[in-house]
């Protein structure tokens, strides 16, 4: 049965190609993971309610974008009406991490200026095998530095602070509702509120959805 939300907010999973952004999304809306995910073409959809206070709920509306150069354009075109952005590199990949200023850049030349951005240092698992890139230390200061909300760091094979990172998304987002930034009348905001409770868009049962494609 479909759960009841307040509020529904657009959040797009930004970064490198092969950085495990599809991954996350299917690691928070379907418990899973899977080795052999294809390369996102375009965007791919999911979907899940997060609870941001004891009496409010957000519909998480998760754009899971292209990493690669070849889809550059399409994907900047999803950033517009953001609300929320998940910034995803590597941690075993130093250049994953080196590429994260512009795709920054990218997102606030499109996106809503008071978008809540969480850095994110994906497959943290490998850590342990000495594959270690990327310092922590290192993303939280650049997190810092560049205006960021938070930096987590995550691992879609075990889970490990996948549903942490798009609950800090959720939280920042709730913050800027109750401090009144958005005018939830305004459509080009992407977030709007549950007047009558009801179902809208995505399936609340949280699978991910491919959509291939460039519309």
């Amino acid at each position: 049965m479909p759960q009841p939300w307040d509020y529904i907010a657009k959040v797009v999973n930004i970064g490198d190609s092969g950085c495990g952004k599809s991954s996350l999304t299917i690691r928070l809306c379907e418990g899973r993971f899977n080795p052999a995910h294809d390369v996102t073409i375009g965007v791919e959809f999911g979907s899940r309610i997060i609870p941001v206070s004891p009496d409010k709920k957000i519909k998480l509306q998760i754009w899971d974008t292209a990493g690669q150069e070849s889809f550059r354009a399409i994907t900047k075109s999803y950033f517009r009406g953001a609300t929320g952005a998940l910034l995803v590199y590597d941690i075993t990949r130093r250049e994953t991490f080196d590429h994260v200023k512009t795709w920054l850049e990218e997102l606030r030349g499109a996106a809503d200026k008071d978008i809540s951005i969480i850095l994110v240092g994906n497959k943290c698992d490998l850590a342990e095998e000495g594959k270690r890139a990327v310092t922590k230390e290192e993303a939280q200061e650049w997190a810092r530095e560049n205006g960021l909300k938070a930096a987590v760091e995550t691992s879609a094979k075990t889970g490990e602070a996948v549903e942490q990172a798009f609950v800090d998304c959720a939280k920042e987002i709730w913050k800027n509702i109750e401090s009144g930034v958005y005018d939830l009348n305004d459509k080009s905001h992407g977030i709007k509120a549950n007047t009558a409770k009801s179902n809208i868009g995505i399936e609340d049962g949280g699978q991910a959805a491919p959509r291939g494609g460039c519309c």
